[in-house]
C-alpha cells in the first residue's frame, strides 16, 4: 500500500466515522456520548455539521477517531488471551465495564 493508497483510505475512514457519528447523535444521544466517547459539546458539534462540513473535516490526513481500548488488560479481555470460550462473555463485559468507567473519567 503506497501513501496515496493510506490517505485516501484514513480520508473515507474519517467520512464513515462521521456520518456514523452523527447519525447515532441524532437517533439517540446518551448512547452516542458513551459509544464514541465524546462529550457533550463535541456531539452538539458533530450533530449541526453539514455535508460539506463533514467532507471537508474528513480530507484531513489524521485519523479522527481513535482505539479506546488502549492498554493491554481491556486488549486481553476483548481477545480472551488464554481464557475458554465458555468464559468470553464474561471478558467482553468486564471490558465494556472498564471502558465505560474510562468514558465516564474523560467526561
Amino acid at each position: 500500500m503506497n501513501s496515496d493508497q493510506i490517505l485516501a483510505e484514513i480520508r473515507e475512514a474519517n467520512l464513515s466515522y462521521l456520518m456514523l457519528a452523527q447519525s447515532l447523535i441524532r437517533a439517540d444521544r446518551e448512547q452516542a456520548l458513551f459509544r464514541l466517547g465524546v462529550s457533550e459539546e463535541t456531539a452538539a458539534l458533530l450533530e449541526t455539521l453539514s455535508p460539506a462540513q463533514m467532507l471537508k473535516i474528513a480530507s484531513c490526513n489524521t485519523l479522527l477517531c481513535r482505539m479506546r481500548a488502549d492498554d493491554d488488560l481491556v486488549w486481553g479481555l476483548l481477545t480472551n488471551h488464554g481464557k475458554s470460550a465458555a468464559n468470553e462473555g464474561v471478558s467482553r463485559l468486564h471490558a465494556s465495564i472498564l471502558m465505560a468507567g474510562r468514558h465516564r473519567e474523560a467526561a
